[in-house]
């Protein structure tokens, strides 16, 4: 079987990523000396999944649904610890208002589904000629639901809706966003505890790799150096993106070659997972001695985090975090509004199990900030044509405000401290 290099990093570790890569090599470099920081980490304990459930099941009595439908994805793991993947073949969960979950899988994956199931019994599989909706059906009929509301989690595909309707027509498709959203924005201390880890993966893979950036470096150099430090540190790579020079000026970089270079700007957006909850940290710096221009946008990015920090406070609709800090830019000639020169993006985004999650930072988002709820803080300027800059770490929130995984970048000059 041929592995991925996310897999393969994400199997070998630091001990098999050096034995694969060349001596001298980059990669081989940005391992040397790394080990395993994640090790003895508590996982989600099925009492607090069940916990989960028995919170969804409140939450659907108290907005009016009978049931809530999952399928393959994080939030079916967030639930029920199983762990699929989404392709033409349905396989899923359906939470009922009362009575105990279910499971549906084909016949031929039941053995596979079963493994990774926290807990329950009712798992109902159907052939390939069979329809998998009719059990849907046939799981709210057995707890006494013969029409009602059902619920569908917000990142459901088309085809499972569209074949829940037509094999249970009596019943009326809602949104489960309050449901969901209702359980998943709000993280509890095992989830702070992980997602903790795997920020403190990332920043201490930035520390690793960062002194290790030569001239002449591809972005893809830097990432493959990023990815195996993440890995060595006990981390599952999820993406490290590196932007140089004026690709730095665009929040997802170009496709126009780049190669590190005196007098350059270095931006990296990178993050991983552990025990499925995630990282997303951005720094940027200069390959030499930065220009006068690039130290007044750098510090200036760097007082709009402060300023999110200061206006994140709990009750403050989330969409205010992003005006403060947007009103801030444009006093200092940037914008108006998403326009560049200035920050062109939402000022951040919820983060979880997902590297995006609901509810963000962004104009017009009326959501009060409460304790338990996680985001990435990140703005950012750029100059199209020129170059950007662009400062991310993330926090969650509690009962005093919000507080960082990772502390701010200090400096243009010492990036990492």
């Amino acid at each position: 079987m041929k592995l991925s290099k996310r897999e393969f990093l994400q199997l070998t570790g630091a001990a098999g990523v050096a034995a694969a890569m060349p001596a001298g090599s980059a990669t081989l470099a940005a391992v040397t000396g790394l080990e395993n920081i994640t090790g003895g980490l508590a996982v989600i304990s099925v009492d607090e999944r069940r916990a989960r459930v028995a919170k969804a099941q409140r939450l659907l009595a108290e907005h009016g649904i009978d049931a809530l439908l999952l399928e393959a994805g994080s939030a079916l793991v967030y639930f029920t610890g199983v762990r699929w993947w989404r392709s033409e073949r349905y396989t899923g969960a359906i939470i009922p208002r009362d009575g105990e979950i279910a499971f549906v899988t084909p016949y031929f994956e039941e053995p596979s589904v079963r493994e990774s199931m926290s807990f329950g019994d009712d798992v109902r599989t159907w052939h390939e000629h069979e329809n998998p909706f009719a059990l849907v059906a046939g799981i709210l009929a057995d707890r006494g639901l013969k029409s009602g509301r059902i619920g569908i989690e917000e990142t459901v595909r088309h085809f499972i809706v569209d074949g829940v309707q037509q094999a249970a027509p009596k019943f009326g498709i809602v949104s489960a966003n309050p449901v969901t959203r209702g359980c998943r924005m709000y993280k509890s201390p095992a989830e702070i505890a992980l997602m903790q880890a795997a920020n403190d993966v990332t920043i201490a893979a930035y520390r690793h790799v960062h002194s290790r950036v030569e001239a002449g470096m591809s972005p893809a150099e830097i990432s493959a150096m990023m990815d195996a430090a993440t890995a060595a540190l006990g981390g599952s790579p999820g993406f490290s993106m590196a932007l140089l020079n004026e690709a730095s000026a665009y929040p997802h970089g170009s496709d126009q070659p780049q190669v590190v270079q005196e007098g350059g700007v270095i931006l990296m957006d990178c993050g991983c997972s552990v025990h499925d909850y995630e990282s997303d940290i951005s720094r940027t710096w200069v390959f030499g001695e930065p220009t006068a221009k690039q130290r007044r946008v750098w510090e200036t990015v760097r007082r709009g985090q402060e300023l999110a920090l200061e206006t994140a406070t709990v009750g403050t609709p989330a969409g205010q975090v992003d005006d403060v800090v947007r009103a801030y830019y444009e006093s200092q000639g940037y914008g108006p509004g998403y326009r560049t020169p200035g920050l062109s993006h939402r000022l951040g985004h919820g983060i979880g199990m997902d590297g995006h999650e609901p509810v963000n930072f962004v104009h017009g988002e009326a959501t009060p900030l409460a304790p338990g709820m996680c985001f990435s803080n990140e703005p950012g300027i750029y100059l199209f044509g020129e170059f950007g800059v662009r400062l991310e770490d993330c926090l969650y929130m509690t009962d005093g405000g919000p507080k960082l995984f990772t502390a701010l970048s200090p400096s243009l000059d010492r990036p990492f401290g």
